[in-house]
C-alpha cells in the first residue's frame, strides 16, 4: 500500500523503488544492483561519486540485511505507521569534496532506514545535527526527512555498513561485504579531507582498516579508540587526522557518558584541523 511522504505528500511503496521520486534518492530505475560480494567489488570500481552513491543505495548483497531492512519497512514502528519507509541501503551524504568526514556504524532501523538519509529521523541524529549546527558544520539544527533543506558545510557523512542491521550488530561477513563501498567512497573524498570524526569504536576500527586499504600509513602500535583521541595518518593524499567520538546513542547521551559540550569540542577540533 502506498503512503504519503511526510514532507512532500507524494505516495510511495515501502521499500521505495529506485527512481520513483523520493527526495534525495541518488538512484535511477536502471542503476545496477550488486547481489553478492563479488558484484559489490565490481560495482564499487567507479570514479564518479554520484554514481557510487546510486549503486550503494540499491545494493542487495547481504541476504540477512536485505530481509531485515525490508521487513522493518513493511512492519514499521507504530508511531510511523502512516509513513512510507525507504527500506534500502543508505549512501554517503553531504559535501562531495569535504574537509571534514564523519564516519558512523550503520543506519537505524526507524531512522535512516525510514527516511533514506544517514542519521536522520532518530535520537542519535537529533543529537549529532544539533551539534553540527552549533559548531557551524550544518545550516540547520534538525534532520527529520530527506529533502528538508538540511545542508552540511564542508562536511560529509558515511557509514561503515549501509543497511540497518538487526540489534545494530552487523556480522563480520556483512562488514566485509560492505567494505568495498566504504573504501571506494573514502578514496574519492580523501583528496579534500583533512579531519575524520569516527562515531564509536566500530566505525573507528573500520575507518582505520579502510585508510590502510587505500594507502594510508596507520600508526604502530595500532591506535586505540577513545573519546577525543587524535591520530595523524599520512597517505597518498597527504595527512588526515582521525578523531574518536563516543557514539551519540541514547545509552551514551542519557547516562551522561557523552554530553553536548563533549560532542561540540570534538567537532570544533575537526573543523579547526580542516581549516574551516
Amino acid at each position: 500500500m502506498k503512503l504519503p511522504h511526510p514532507l512532500t505528500g507524494e505516495l510511495f511503496d515501502s521499500p521505495v523503488p529506485p527512481g520513483t521520486g523520493w527526495p534525495e534518492d541518488p538512484a535511477a530505475v536502471g542503476t545496477p544492483a550488486a547481489r553478492d560480494a563479488a558484484e559489490v567489488l565490481k560495482l564499487a570500481q567507479t570514479d564518479d561519486l554520484a554514481e557510487l552513491d546510486a549503486r550503494v543505495s540499491v545494493c542487495r548483497a547481504c541476504t540477512r540485511l536485505v530481509e531485515w531492512r525490508e521487513d522493518v519497512a513493511l512492519g514499521k514502528r507504530k508511531s510511523f505507521a502512516d509513513q512510507p519507509y525507504w527500506g534500502r541501503p543508505i549512501a554517503g551524504w553531504g559535501d562531495p569534496s569535504p574537509r571534514v568526514l564523519i564516519a558512523g556504524l550503520a543506519p537505524a532501523a526507524h531512522g535512516g532506514n525510514r527516511t533514506g538519509r544517514v542519521f536522520t529521523g532518530d535520537r542519535s541524529g537529533d543529537w549529532l545535527f544539533a551539534s553540527l549546527y552549533r559548531v557551524g558544520l550544518a545550516n540547520q539544527p534538525t534532520s527529520e526527512h530527506a529533502g528538508d533543506g538540511l545542508r552540511l558545510i564542508g562536511a560529509r557523512m558515511m557509514a561503515a555498513v549501509r543497511c540497518a542491521p538487526p540489534a545494530n550488530k552487523p556480522t563480520p561477513e556483512e562488514r566485509d561485504n560492505c567494505a568495498p563501498w566504504f573504501h571506494a567512497e573514502l578514496e574519492l573524498v580523501l583528496p579534500s579531507t583533512r579531519a575524520i570524526v569516527c562515531l564509536g569504536k566500530f566505525g573507528f576500527d573500520v575507518l582505520l582498516n579502510a585508510l590502510q586499504a587505500v594507502g594510508g600509513v596507520v600508526p604502530s602500535p595500532r591506535p586505540k579508540f577513545g573519546h577525543a583521541v587524535e591520530y595523524v595518518v599520512p597517505g597518498p593524499y597527504g595527512e588526515v587526522t582521525v578523531l574518536g567520538c563516543f557514539h551519540p546513542s541514547q545509552q551514551n547521551t542519557f547516562t551522561g557518558k557523552l554530553t553536548e559540550p563533549m560532542t561540540d569540542a570534538v567537532l570544533t577540533r575537526a573543523k579547526t584541523i580542516a581549516g574551516l
